[in-house]
């Protein structure tokens, strides 16, 4: 029969075995890397929020670089996170990544707000039409609600999130999450794009009587013309976006080449007078306020 290796303290000692010390500090080892881990992944989440923000509200524009050094500097936080953050917001999409140039703000693609709201017809019709029978009092009661506080903003900003919230609201009851997962991202990701229509204020007030067609259609369990009518929509909406941005594009080709050199300067990341991260990392309303000073 083998000895046991492992030394017990004598009585009175106030030592721990030194088995038990290794494993104390293997442990404490391990808790301390995962803490850092995770201090770490939600400060470049913190960031991708924040500039995710600035680029739907148009604080920063397309073509805008994203320095990781600037950006970096601007949150006081290091290199690694920022990294990690261009990385998660070049896969959604809201930035693009080029060798020997770095990160910019990913372009307004006129194809692209015409496809998210073409996806967007086709899921969210499938959603109404698992969630019609399933509404009771309460669902429509909040529908309405949500329905009337987007009516009553003026402010594009605030409309886009009482809008998304209706939206979300007819199909909730569906009990279906990974479909609501799916267009809830949608919506995130066309953000960008429904902001060039609601700065119009005639194409607001067709959304709004569009959205009270629709509950009405829901309220009367009709999945028929419920699911037409938010496919009609969101179809109409963009084939809206489309012309939109590509009235924009054109606009834009037209600007002289000194004007668009001054334009860049302006709104360049990292540039002596650029406020733009500055007014992300300083504001009070930023998520990444509170993240100064993490690692």
């Amino acid at each position: 029969m083998r000895k046991s290796t492992a030394r017990f303290p004598e009585v009175g000692s106030t030592s721990l075995p030194t088995a038990e010390v290794g494993e104390g500090v293997s442990g404490l080892a391990s808790i301390a890397a995962q803490a850092a881990l995770e201090a770490r992944v939600s400060t470049s989440r913190l960031i991708a929020d924040a500039l995710r923000a600035g680029i739907v509200d148009g604080t920063l524009q397309p073509g805008t670089p994203l320095r990781q050094d600037a950006v970096a500097r601007r949150f006081a936080v290091s290199a690694i996170p920022v990294r990690e953050a261009l990385r998660q917001l070049e896969s959604e999409g809201w930035v693009r990544s080029e060798t020997h140039k770095g990160a910019t703000v990913s372009p307004l693609l006129a194809d692209e707000a015409r496809e998210i709201y073409e996806i967007r017809a086709a899921l969210e019709s499938l959603a109404i039409g698992f969630a019609i029978d399933h509404h009771v009092p309460h669902t429509l009661e909040q529908a309405e609600h949500c329905l009337q506080a987007a009516y009553a903003e003026s402010d594009p900003a605030r409309y886009a999130k009482h809008n998304e919230a209706f939206h979300l609201s007819l199909y909730q009851p569906a009990g279906k999450p990974h479909l609501l997962e799916m267009i809830d991202a949608l919506h995130r990701r066309g953000e960008r794009y429904l902001r060039l229509k609601l700065d119009r204020p005639l194409h607001k007030a067709k959304s709004d009587q569009e959205h009270r067609a629709l509950l009405a259609a829901v309220r009367d369990r009709d999945r028929a013309l419920a699911q037409a009518l938010v496919a009609e929509h969101l179809l109409s909406t963009g084939h809206l976006l489309h012309r939109f941005v590509t009235e924009l594009q054109a606009a834009q080709a037209a600007v002289t080449p000194r004007k668009r050199a001054r334009r860049a300067v302006g709104s360049a990341v990292g540039s002596a007078d650029s406020t733009t991260l500055d007014v992300l990392a300083g504001s009070s309303e930023s998520p990444l306020a509170p993240a100064a000073g993490r690692p």
